[in-house]
């Protein structure tokens, strides 16, 4: 926590990404949102303030909203920002969502700040039934090399060390970009082609790019599926259901 403690009931909450704001939603305490990011794209939220986005949050739009509580990622781009706000005597809640560990953490600990505590635990509880359930399910199958596509120009993928990596594994894959350096880099096409991906997921916004490496000798061979949603691009509660979309995508033999 940086800056105060909050004052009694946290009423008034303001979120700086989309997850953040997935994971108050969940908890059933969607009432106290008072601002979110510019990239909230949520029906429950579509009125609330916008204060910027995850690395250029506007400290003078957050401290207008007077919040009890701030529920922020951490991040290198936003840290002078979220600093600021706690020198201004605003309570903010720093919560990493890198690893499928650090989402159970942020809907425990997010439960516990405002008061439901009980509904955090059972959104945890769910995650990992859901990762145990595919476990299980994707025990014994013949992993599928696998490339997690976020962008074709540049190419950025999925790469070691983040939950994307992790869910693949769940999944009964094997994520063939595990030799880069951080869990989002830029992949070299070159790379792309020897890593031999038997199935190449297209989770990319925009698909500029995309129909040049699918012509691509050694991609082009390859089994080429979108992935369906955003619950692979927001760490968040919706994470189990974008686990079983993964394990539906890799082994789709498997039926439901």
């Amino acid at each position: 926590m940086l800056g105060p403690a909050p004052r009694g009931e946290v009423r008034r909450v303001v979120t700086l990404t989309p997850s953040l704001t997935d994971v108050v939603l969940a908890l059933g305490a969607g009432d106290r949102l008072v601002g979110v990011s510019r990239f909230d794209e949520r029906a429950e939220v579509a009125r609330l303030p916008r204060v910027g986005g995850f690395v250029d949050p506007s400290v003078e739009a957050v401290m207008a909203l007077h919040p009890d509580l701030i529920l922020a990622e951490p991040g290198p781009g936003n840290r002078q920002a979220v600093e600021r706000m706690a020198e201004l005597g605003a309570p903010v809640l720093l919560l990493p969502l890198g690893t499928v560990a650090d989402v159970l953490a942020a809907e425990r600990t997010a439960g516990k700040a405002l008061g439901r505590a009980e509904q955090g635990e059972a959104l945890a509880r769910e995650l990992e039934a859901t990762r145990a359930r595919i476990r299980e399910r994707a025990r014994g199958r013949t992993p599928v090399r696998v490339l997690l596509v976020y962008g074709f120009d540049p190419l950025v993928v999925a790469g070691p060390g983040g939950f994307a990596d992790e869910l693949l594994t769940d999944a009964g894959a094997l994520n063939v970009a595990r030799d880069a350096a951080s869990p989002y880099p830029v992949y070299s096409v070159e790379r792309a082609l020897r890593s031999r991906p038997e199935l190449i997921l297209d989770a990319a916004m925009v698909p500029a790019g995309r129909d040049r490496l699918q012509t691509l000798p050694g991609l082009a061979e390859a089994r080429w599926a979108s992935v369906p949603g955003k619950a692979l691009l927001h760490p968040g509660p919706a994470l189990g259901r974008g686990l079983e979309q993964l394990f539906a995508l890799v082994h789709p033999e498997a039926g439901r």
